[in-house]
């Protein structure tokens, strides 16, 4: 406890302005040892009153549980908000890595309808962030962050709405009808967004004339559902690279077992992995599209979609992105060990 209080209180002591806030990381040791953060958080708050501080977790010991690290990470990134008076018609997105797509239906619906939205990447500065306090609604699009949506639903009474993201047609279809009736949103020609929708993938199957896909679970929260959307337009998948999958994704395992037993599911975590050829591309002459930095890297392929965490493709228009994105890259080769090297902002190795 003294050894982490003294060395936040010296880093911070040493900087030229105090930050607003604080995000503090302990790691699975810190329980194994029973080290009391509580009173470590309660020292510090003290020493900084005007110092917001938040416990976060590296515990890679969670990492298969169902409350992952990951997920309490993202849920912590939005304990700093503080009770404010709600406003109607102002809607935060919670918990996505990236920013929606432009394009994607539910932001022509909110805009339509007279919502303002926020989220914690258009946040220049920490009192931007407190806005998010005061939406009345918030979207999940991804099962990792459900903790971080109920969290905010349950301390600030803002009303979680679940929209996955998902390339099933009757789920997006279901999806965009909850959004419209819960938020009073006018709603798409659906039928045109499909229509659309299979247009593009048809388009993209022309391009990539047989190429091989392979699709890694860093890439989409639904890796086999994005696989046998692919395969039931005419693109070949080969590959899924996923160390488990999300009940939400039984309806997608089942329907590929059953349409599609070739494909192969490499799990990235397996010992073997360290040792196996990462040469797949070779086979194919080079030509094998990857979706995704993990089946870039066990591939060792020059086309490269680097997609992570769904990029913020959401519904009909984020499928008709995906698809010219993969025309692109079908006939692009890039310097991949460049790119994928980069293990965050401003680190390599």
């Amino acid at each position: 406890e003294k050894l982490i209080i003294n060395g936040v209180t010296d880093i911070l002591n040493k900087l030229p302005k105090l930050p607003r806030a604080v995000e503090v990381f302990s790691s699975c040791i810190h329980d194994f040892i029973g080290c009391d953060m509580e009173f470590v958080f309660g020292k510090l708050r003290r020493e900084f009153p005007n110092v917001d501080f938040t416990d976060c977790y590296m515990t890679p010991i969670l990492r298969k549980t169902k409350f992952t690290p990951d997920a309490k990470m993202r849920q912590q990134l939005y304990s700093l908000l503080k009770p404010v008076p709600l406003e109607e018609k102002m809607v935060n997105v919670v918990g996505n890595l990236e920013p929606f797509y432009e394009k994607c239906e539910i932001l022509s619906m909110l805009e339509q309808g007279g919502w303002q939205l926020r989220d914690i990447n258009y946040c220049g500065d920490y009192d931007e962030y407190q806005k998010m306090a005061a939406s009345s609604v918030n979207i999940v699009t991804q099962s990792g962050t459900l903790s971080a949506g109920e969290a905010l639903e349950q301390r600030l009474k803002q009303k979680l709405l679940y929209l996955p993201v998902s390339y099933r047609y009757e789920e997006i279809d279901g999806e965009l009808k909850l959004a419209a009736e819960t938020m009073g949103l006018p709603l798409p020609d659906l039928q045109e967004l499909k229509d659309r929708t299979d247009q593009a993938l048809a388009h993209a199957a022309e391009v990539l004339a047989g190429m091989p896909v392979a699709i890694d679970f860093n890439a989409t929260t639904r890796p086999l559902g994005l696989a046998r959307l692919l395969i039931s337009h005419g693109i070949r998948v080969i590959t899924v690279y996923a160390d488990s999958f999300g009940k939400e994704e039984e309806p997608d395992f089942y329907w590929l077992k059953e349409h599609a037993p070739e494909l192969k599911i490499s799990a990235t975590v397996h010992g073997k992995m360290v040792v196996l050829p990462r040469n797949e591309a070779e086979q194919y002459g080079g030509r094998l599209l990857a979706i995704g930095q993990k089946a870039a890297y066990f591939t060792g392929t020059r086309h490269f979609l680097n997609m992570l965490e769904n990029s913020g493709l959401h519904g009909y228009e984020g499928i008709i992105r995906l698809a010219r994105w993969m025309e692109e890259e079908a006939v692009r080769e890039q310097d991949v060990p460049s790119i994928i090297q980069v293990k965050g902002w401003g680190c390599c190795g």
